[in-house]
């Protein structure tokens, strides 16, 4: 596994933080110094409530690192997308202190989980999407999926958008929370798994139970680098 990935999702609320917690869990069991980045929180003031609940699914309490700003680097009140958040902010978000915060983490942990923000072509600033942050970063990515309506199309544009910029994908996980009809459920997951093959990636989905299941997840399936 590389020292750093990104979590990316289809589309907000799909489940980001969730995963990112459960996986830097995974990885502090596995005896992996392990911490988590939220690049941009919007909808929120004083401490990340992502980082809050990461902290938590990792059990561990509230860090130097997320005190000192590090692990959040942008917090805007605005519930929207971060360009818009960081503007009526009277700010505008600088990738300088994002790649700042990354780096700073990695150096101090042996593994680094950055969770992103909505879907993956969400804007950071007016010319820089989130997706060409990553890009120039190179981090592989794992994409957070669900069988909810409308996720086919998103999950499918998702893949489209990582192939075109020669990206590394990790694989899939997808977020079995709540009540769906299982001809959807059973049917989304085939066609992701075929949308896989079509695209060259490695055709690894991982499924996301209830959080009271949450440890029966195979993290290392799409953590091995074969």
């Amino acid at each position: 596994m590389n020292q750093a990935l990104a979590i990316c999702g289809i589309d907000t609320g799909v489940g980001k933080s969730i995963v990112s917690g459960l996986l830097a869990r995974h990885l502090l069991e596995q005896g992996k110094s392990t911490i988590t980045l939220k690049l941009v929180q919007t909808g929120c003031t004083g401490r990340s409530e992502d980082i809050l609940l990461h902290r938590k699914l990792m059990g561990i309490d509230w860090q130097t690192v997320d005190e000192q700003g590090l692990t959040c680097p942008y917090i805007f009140p605005l519930p929207a997308s971060p360009h818009l958040a960081a503007e009526q902010a009277g700010t505008e978000i600088d990738p300088a202190r994002l790649n700042q915060s990354a780096d700073g983490l990695a150096a101090q942990f042996e593994q680094l989980i950055i969770e992103s923000a909505g879907g993956l072509l969400v804007p950071l600033t007016r010319s820089l999407l989130f997706l060409d942050y990553l890009q120039q970063r190179g981090w592989p990515l794992l994409l957070v999926t669900s069988p909810r309506l409308g996720s086919i199309n998103h999950t499918l544009l998702s893949l489209e958008a990582i192939k075109q910029r020669g990206m590394k994908l990790l694989g899939l996980v997808y977020n079995l929370h709540g009540n769906h009809p299982p001809a959807i459920v059973h049917d989304s997951l085939r066609v992701f798994q075929d949308a896989l093959g079509k695209y060259g990636f490695p055709e690894k989905i991982v499924l996301l139970p209830d959080l009271k299941e949450s440890r029966s997840v195979s993290w290392d399936t799409l953590l091995c680098r074969s």
